[in-house]
């Protein structure tokens, strides 16, 4: 348990960065399925316009600071990858 003034305030600061971090975490998630379904049900413009937002909110995760960089570059580039795959087909 905290004792001195500064450490409850870290506290405090800890709960509401992990409430601000699960929300920005918990969106991107939700823009990642999105495009798993469009690649799943074949519908090529769909996956398209999902990769543009998908990407842009992975990539807002990695600078704020919520994923680490080399991990959104990894899921961005798998998400490429297969709409190029479902374009070549």
């Amino acid at each position: 348990m905290a004792n001195t003034a500064s450490a409850k305030k870290m506290v405090r600061k800890l709960e509401r960065r992990t409430a601000l971090n699960k929300s920005r975490r918990s969106r991107m998630r939700t823009f990642v399925k999105k495009l798993e379904m469009a690649v799943a049900a074949g519908d090529e413009a769909a996956a398209k316009t999902a990769l543009h937002t998908a990407e842009s909110e992975v990539m807002k995760a990695v600078s704020k600071g919520v994923i680490h960089k080399n991990t959104g570059s990894r899921k961005v580039s798998r998400m490429t990858a297969s709409v190029k795959a479902m374009a070549s087909k």
